[in-house]
């Protein structure tokens, strides 16, 4: 483990996004998945998060996302754990979907809100709990409007923490009032309720107000400076801020196109593997790929 080790419920403070290698021909590359992976948790990464947004969900069809899951399992085994996406907007396919999340060897389950149909509140309340009760993994919503248009209300996570699986939720709302109006109506949770940022360029200044670690994109190849932020935080915050604004370039870099196109392009001419986008998603401009890449040597400067 990084020094960010996985708590006891199994989801460590540095989780990374884990993009999906695809082939030229735009097969999943199960080869460079798992070179990835153990690229992850060899550079500051607790736990790897597949079938999110940035490992390009909505294009992973039939068994992909649990023959990803597999090999996942089998590259971090020892050294991982591992978290899989299994949320939706329909609540009997999330039900389904975390229900054979355990058995598929995930270790936590990340659940999004339900995008495009705009549930109530109270919907959201019985979506989330219906998931959580189909399994005895440790559960992560997922508070992110700028992609589903509906936000988690804190009163909606004051009633999702009395669910003991649902440990606390993945905030990419940028609203660190509200995230420190959830840390204060959430504590003495039964299951403990956590947050985790969600937006990397709000890393730090999340954990100012309680936060336990990042859902990141950065990771990549940012992962041990992420990691050192983390183990700093509490003793040094002076050197917490010197990383953290050392990585905002990149943070925000590899935001300036449609992700997860301008990590894949860096990492392809980084030598690690990634291979295209699918569709709807298009290829990194060459002057977005020379921004990250940019960012990302500067740095590597610091090493």
């Amino acid at each position: 483990m990084s020094s960010g080790e996985a708590a006891a419920h199994g989801i460590g403070a540095v989780v990374t996004a884990m993009i999906t290698p695809f082939t030229a021909a735009g097969d999943v590359d199960f080869d460079g998945v798992q070179r990835l992976a153990r690229h992850l948790v060899d550079t500051g990464t607790d736990t790897v998060l597949v079938n999110g947004t940035t490992g390009e969900s909505p294009t992973l069809h039939g068994e992909a996302p649990w023959e990803v899951l597999a090999a996942v399992r089998e590259a971090v085994a020892g050294d991982g754990t591992v978290m899989v996406g299994t949320g939706s907007n329909d609540t009997a396919k999330t039900v389904e979907a975390t229900a054979r999340a355990a058995a598929a060897g995930a270790d936590a389950v990340l659940l999004v809100t339900p995008y495009y149909n705009k549930p109530q509140q109270r919907g959201l309340v019985a979506h989330f709990g219906a998931a959580a009760a189909a399994t005895d993994l440790p559960v992560l919503v997922y508070d992110v409007p700028g992609r589903t248009v509906t936000e988690l209300s804190v009163a909606t996570q004051v009633e999702l923490a009395g669910i003991a699986n649902v440990v606390g939720a993945k905030d990419a709302t940028g609203d660190l009032g509200k995230a420190a109006d959830v840390r204060l109506a959430t504590l003495g949770a039964p299951g403990g309720y956590d947050l985790w940022c969600g937006s990397d360029e709000m890393n730090l200044p999340l954990l100012a107000v309680g936060g336990r670690g990042f859902v990141s994109v950065s990771a990549h190849l940012a992962g041990p400076e992420l990691a050192e932020m983390i183990r700093v935080f509490p003793t040094d915050p002076a050197r917490a801020l010197e990383l953290h604004l050392r990585c905002l370039p990149l943070h925000r870099a590899l935001f300036a196109e449609a992700s997860p196109a301008p990590l894949k392009a860096a990492l392809n001419h980084l030598g690690l593997p990634a291979g295209p986008v699918r569709g709807p998603l298009a290829e990194a401009s060459p002057e977005t790929v020379k921004t990250v890449l940019g960012a990302y040597e500067a740095i590597e400067a610091h090493r």
